[in-house]
């Protein structure tokens, strides 16, 4: 008899209990998440009610494998462009909750006597809030739509890479067992310095190649090649000496950025919640019930811990950036809970062995309640903040009001702050650039060169022409490029007397690059001879070639912009004319919405809820501030400018689903649908009557045909009368049928 593998035995165990726990957490309307977390529990080793697996390291590799999966998936979600849009305020609301429950956190288990470790890894893991259960619950509660949804859905994203950060740092703290100053500021520097590579590099080469091979690509190979990037950038990452799923987050931030980021997120979506499922049901696993009891007293305090100080922090936070007091709240309460981000921290933290077994069902039991609690929190953060203006004193309201007024207000466009981001953004770029290009050829093809084509002096000189060919173009940037010329121009006549700051900082970009070629050469010559010769190549070459320098580097600059932009260049312009309380909402419009066929003149949609159309999106084409002729049509994406209360009564209108009575009703029919012939004869009821007064119709049956004289008649028009003899095709249900005649 052949031997069946115990992996294949384990996992239709773990898929089949997944399979039965999550239609029940679905019956009653919990998240998915906990009901894996439970089939885990129950196939797990501590429960011996049940089937155990049997060999938990095979299913620890396949959850590894989902880590990378979901860390790919929310990378797709998460895009840098986002983060670049995200905003002062859901950038200062995530990052003051972090830092507030990273102290929290760490102070709350140094209390309850934990180690040093542990606590580190606690703030962590509290810190985190969780996009899906938020996300989700959001959905349920039908309050996307909200206007400080948008913060929230921003503190995710900055949340999301702050996340990824904390881990870099935790596994520095992990590996050194100390909280050493130069090894984080390495190690910061170290992540930095991967992450714009990276970033520039797939931007620049991942796009081109998906739109050059489009008319090539099928799901199935855009699965692969999606899948492919992954894993390679999983690669990369373990070799920089980072965590794998680092990597697969960058990966999936890259092809946020593309065309086909849609397509990839729906291809990979069946293998996420496969891969995910078992993550998380090997979460559960590791969950002793005994550990539970023993540990309900830390349980019960972190959980009120990551309630309050997580809602509490968030509020805060809001408040700071300047966000009206009933958002902040609203804000606070949403974010007040921690999930899937906590899990891979903790699993980091039991792979690097540095904290205690005991801290990873805590984590998991409080994420579990706190998940719970979450629906709770956002329904009825609204009433919370109905309260807090009750008994507020109207001057602390009014205070915080005039406070949120005048931040919103504040917006500074000086020459000198557009001047320095672009001079930071273009040094930093470049040379980052510069040193990998300088480090690839120095440490790879460079030893290469000697040991397979030419050694010695004659090798030197050949490495150092190929370094100098694959820098050069950077090189150029980094100290002849035009910094924001209009800027530049404006602050050098308007301040005459104060030109100095401009002159350094011109002659630091030409030092930082004379820096940078003796930097390079050093690796194949002597210091001072490095020196030198950096000196003479650095002032002749670039005299004599600089416009052609200029004319590449413009051609690899605008190759990289198109690509970044691409994606939702149509939409660069929303952000631009969204007034006061007012956001942009995309409603996809139902084939059941009435306004279907209408043009907006017809809708008077600005008439009757005072919101405004602004873009329309179809299959095929973009039409950004459509006229009043344009029609509407099925399946059409269009963008509405309005308040919350406007866009949700359009909503009704525009977005309308059929209801659950409807659902059911319309379901019993298609299951009970039949095809039945009647004969007309002198009893019948239809005889002499045309099809639109026999009300055949209204009982939710149709004529298809009629058979008369030997004639057929297919889909016969409603101004028929029926005559004796005639052959009636009827579909309908068999009981509607059946009390028709």
């Amino acid at each position: 008899m052949h031997h069946l593998p115990e992996l294949i035995t384990d996992l239709a165990l773990i898929l089949v209990t997944a399979a039965i726990t999550t239609l029940i957490f679905k019956k009653i309307k919990q998240p998915l998440v906990l009901g894996y977390i439970i089939a885990g529990l129950l196939v797990g080793p501590n429960i011996k009610l049940f089937p155990t697996i049997s060999e938990y390291k095979n299913i620890s590799t396949w959850a590894e494998l989902g880590v990378i999966i979901l860390l790919f998936s929310l990378g797709l979600e998460f895009s840098f462009k986002k983060l670049i849009k995200v905003g002062g305020a859901s950038s200062i609301t995530a990052v003051f909750q972090i830092v507030v429950m990273l102290f929290v956190g760490y102070f709350a288990g140094h209390l309850m006597g934990w180690s040093q470790m542990n606590c580190f890894f606690l703030g962590a893991m509290l810190s985190i809030s969780s996009t899906t259960i938020i996300i989700r619950a959001f959905e349920e509660l039908d309050v996307k739509n909200k206007k400080y949804a948008s913060v929230v859905f921003g503190a995710l994203i900055v949340e999301d890479l702050v996340a990824i950060v904390l881990m870099v740092l935790l596994t520095t703290v992990a590996v050194s067992q100390q909280f050493a100053g130069m090894e984080m500021l390495y190690s910061i520097l170290k992540l930095i310095f991967f992450l714009i590579l990276w970033f520039a590099g797939g931007i620049y080469f991942i796009p081109t190649f998906l739109k050059k091979s489009r008319k090539l690509m099928t799901d199935e190979t855009m699965l692969l090649v999606a899948l492919g990037l992954c894993l390679t950038m999983v690669i990369l990452a373990d070799q920089a000496g980072f965590s794998p799923a680092l990597g697969a987050f960058i990966m999936g931030s890259i092809l946020a950025e593309t065309t086909e980021a849609e397509h990839v997120e729906h291809l990979i979506k069946p293998i996420k919640d496969l891969f995910g499922a078992v993550f998380f049901v090997s979460v559960g696993m590791m969950i002793d019930p005994g550990v539970l009891v023993e540990y309900a007293y830390p349980i019960g305090i972190l959980t009120l811990v990551t309630i309050f100080g997580k809602a509490i922090a968030s509020t805060i936070g809001a408040l700071i950036s300047g966000q009206p007091l009933k958002q902040s709240v609203q804000t606070g309460m949403s974010l007040a809970q921690i999930g899937e981000f906590s899990f891979i921290i903790a699993t980091l933290g039991l792979s690097l062995k540095v904290i205690s077994p005991f801290l990873y069902p805590i984590i998991v039991a409080v994420s579990a309640i706190t998940t719970f609690t979450t629906p709770y929190l956002i329904k009825y953060s609204g009433s919370f903040y109905g309260l807090i203006e009750r008994n507020a004193s109207p001057k602390f309201l009014r205070v915080i009001e005039n406070y949120g007024t005048d931040t919103q207000s504040i917006v500074v466009l000086s020459d000198w702050n557009i001047f320095l981001k672009s001079y930071a953004i273009n040094m930093l770029l470049n040379i980052v650039l510069l040193i990998a290009f300088g480090l690839l050829s120095a440490l790879y093809i460079y030893p290469f060169i000697q040991e397979h084509v030419i050694n010695g002096f004659n090798g030197s000189v050949t490495g150092i022409v190929i370094s100098f060919i694959l820098t050069v173009p950077f090189l150029w940037a980094l100290t002849m490029k035009q910094i924001a010329p209009a800027e530049y121009q404006r602050l050098w006549d308007n301040e005459k007397k104060g030109r100095s700051p401009l002159i350094l900082l011109g002659v630091v970009r030409l030092l930082v690059g004379l820096l940078s070629v003796g930097f390079l050469l050093s690796f194949y010559l002597d210091t001072a001879l490095a020196t030198i010769i950096s000196l003479i190549v650095f002032a002749v070459f670039f005299f004599l070639f600089s416009k052609r320098l200029q004319f590449l580097y413009d051609r690899m600059e605008k190759r990289f912009l198109v690509n970044f932009n691409e994606r939702d260049e149509a939409n660069d312009y929303k952000a631009k004319i969204t007034p006061w309380d007012a956001h942009i909402i995309e409603f996809k419009v139902s084939p059941l919405s009435p306004v279907i066929g209408k043009t907006l003149e017809e809708m008077a949609i600005r008439e009757a809820y005072g919101v405004n159309i602004i873009m329309i999106e179809r299959e095929y084409v973009t039409l950004p501030l459509p006229s009043r002729t344009e029609r509407i049509y099925p399946g059409d994406i269009i963008s509405v400018v309005g308040s919350d209360e406007q866009l949700l009564k359009l909503k009704e209108i525009i977005a309308c689903e059929l209801t659950a009575d409807e659902i059911e009703t319309y379901t019993l029919i298609k299951n009970d649908l039949v095809l039945k012939n009647v004969i007309v004869d002198k009893d019948t009821p239809l005889l002499n009557r045309a099809i639109k007064e026999s009300g055949i119709r209204e009982k939710r049956a149709l004529v298809v045909g009629v058979e008369r004289n030997g004639e057929r008649i297919l889909n016969p028009p409603s101004t028929l009368y029926f005559e004796e003899g005639d052959i009636v095709w009827i579909a309908g249900g068999s009981k509607v049928i059946k009390e028709l005649f």
